[in-house]
């Protein structure tokens, strides 16, 4: 399904492929050869979404563009099913496997593999070839690999990240209640969506 949002339509060359059950929203630009599977969102919320030629986005993956974090994916890319890439970077020939979960702000350098259920947490870079182990945390810039047993170790790092800065716009300890407002507010402007055909 393609939609118009905020006046932006998808852009999708005759080379490229999306699913029936698919659905792209907004400002998304798919590159030629490019392959989006069944279940598969990607949704330009108010910033872009670029995919690159001969990149595949898998059954029930989740691709987020913001506004000052678009989702920018390179070439010759996997997003696994059920991976979330949200606001993020990914640079030519990266592997994301299942599950996987990529924050605003971040970069996965070229040739990066970011295996079954890891996270790239925001404002990270996650260096290129690197290898990001199932299950762990990467973040900072150049990003530290965390197994998940390391908590508090991460907690150190990752708290000057500023997560609900990069992600939400408001300093931590903002309650749930205005963050919440703030989003549902957002996301209440996909009411005026409009569904689109291909030409």
């Amino acid at each position: 399904m393609l939609l118009e949002h905020r006046g932006r339509r998808p852009v999708v060359p005759e080379s490229a492929y999306v699913a029936p059950s698919a659905v792209l929203c907004g400002a998304v630009v798919l590159g030629e050869g490019s392959r989006v599977l069944h279940g598969a969102v990607l949704t330009a919320e108010n910033g872009d979404i670029r995919l690159g030629t001969n990149s595949v986005v898998m059954e029930n993956a989740l691709v987020r563009g913001r506004a000052d974090h678009p989702a920018l994916i390179g070439d010759a890319v996997l997003v696994g099913p059920h991976a979330h890439v949200n606001g993020a970077t990914v640079e030519d020939e990266v592997f994301i496997a299942t599950g996987a979960a990529l924050f605003p702000g971040s970069v996965a350098g070229a040739g990066a593999e970011l295996r079954i259920n890891s996270v790239l947490h925001v404002n990270s870079r996650l260096d290129a070839g690197t290898v990001l182990p199932i299950g762990w945390i990467a973040a900072g810039d150049p990003a530290q690999l965390f197994s998940p047993d390391r908590h508090e170790e991460l907690w150190q790092l990752q708290r000057e990240l500023d997560f609900p800065g990069t992600v939400y716009g408001v300093p931590r300890g903002t309650s749930m209640r205005e963050i919440m407002a703030r989003q549902s507010a957002c996301y209440g402007e996909h009411a005026a969506d409009r569904r689109i055909d291909l030409p």
